[in-house]
């Protein structure tokens, strides 16, 4: 049996009693928590209610290559993080991404981001989710809409969206978007809970993606960049991405660009037509690269719940409800960022381990 004792995410032998852990939700909190918990001997189940896991690392296979149409990068503070990522998800991978970007001032002048290595999946981000669950136990189309608590045995019985029994756990770890978990507490034995996700749940900002192939390269000065004053909040080339170059023998295989809309204007056109989408985004990004070719192919992707922003105040890092044996781990408790997820899952797996020594 193993221990999880720090926020590095490495585990130490101690005695510990086998318990069986529900995980709703498999992206990279939902991932993490269950390679930890499983290296502690413990019978994990993860339910995933798209097709496979990842959450927001989301990539959509085209002709020849990938787009990354979710997380487009991620940095790393904490040094243990890479390390678990190149351990349980491959060495592959996890690939440094030597893209320039540039920021945009609100006076239209550029600067460059900082400069610190950035990392992506290889070939395509859902690579590092695929990779984290290999030997995990994941049952994806499965939405969890109910959690039952049998008091008299300590059990939770997890019910589908048909009513569909899916089976007693000692504990569960939700890790979906704050409204999503907000709505399961309310729904469940821990509807008390939901009230503490308030909050959260505003904080969470949503994003119109849109994926577009040119035929060449429209705007080489950058490889990705922050826009202001503009209905896009980021672009990047995809294609510049390390396995993203064009696989396949087609002659004109093209070149990819994602353009991510900014919170303000996704929530103005949230319930636009794909297309009407596509067009003011492409017509946003003619204005910033000064190209106006034309799109080859289009994909679009709205994200309710894109990324959160808790405006510099201080979060928790994780929600372990020890009485309820019920925790909640995700980027949206620990900064936002791909990393948080991390470290979120692995605060959180020491919390759990720290209550039952207790």
């Amino acid at each position: 049996m193993y221990q999880n004792n720090s926020s590095d995410g490495t585990v130490s032998a101690v005695n510990d009693t086998i318990r069986s852990v529900a995980i709703v939700g498999s992206g990279v909190a939902g991932l993490t928590a269950g390679v930890l918990l499983q290296a502690q001997g413990h019978n994990v189940t993860l339910f995933e209610k798209s097709r496979g896991p990842g959450g927001r690392l989301s990539a959509k296979r085209v002709a020849g290559t990938s787009v990354d149409m979710g997380g487009q990068y991620f940095t790393v503070r904490n040094p243990n993080f890479l390390p678990f990522l190149r351990q349980h998800a491959g060495e592959q991978t996890v690939v440094p991404w030597q893209g320039q970007l540039g920021y945009q001032q609100d006076n239209g002048d550029w600067s460059e981001f900082p400069a610190e290595p950035r990392y992506v999946g290889a070939p395509r981000m859902t690579a590092i989710s695929r990779g984290l669950s290999k030997g995990l136990n994941v049952k994806a189309h499965t939405r969890v809409a109910r959690l039952n608590r049998d008091s008299r045995v300590k059990k939770w019985h997890l019910q589908d969206v048909d009513g569909q029994n899916l089976g007693a756990f000692d504990q569960v770890i939700i890790t979906a978007p704050p409204a999503q978990a907000r709505e399961l507490l309310a729904d469940s034995s821990a509807a008390q809970l939901a009230p503490e996700l308030n909050t959260a749940v505003s904080q969470v900002l949503p994003c119109w993606a849109v994926a577009v192939k040119f035929s060449t390269n429209p705007w080489p000065r950058f490889q990705g960049a922050r826009v202001a004053n503009s209905p896009l909040f980021w672009v990047a080339d995809n294609t510049s991405k390390p396995g993203r170059e064009n696989v396949s023998d087609e002659p004109a295989a093209g070149h990819w660009w994602v353009l991510h809309a900014t919170p303000e204007w996704t929530n103005a056109h949230v319930d636009d037509a794909p297309q009407q989408v596509v067009d003011a985004l492409m017509a946003a990004f003619t204005e910033l690269s000064g190209n106006a070719e034309p799109a080859l192919e289009t994909l679009t992707h709205r994200w309710l719940y894109a990324r959160s922003d808790a405006g510099g105040e201080p979060q928790p890092g994780h929600l372990w409800f020890a009485s309820e044996q019920l925790g909640l781990a995700g980027d949206w408790l620990s900064g936002g960022r791909i990393e948080g997820a991390y470290n979120s899952a692995v605060g959180l797996v020491n919390a759990i381990g720290g209550s039952e020594q207790a």
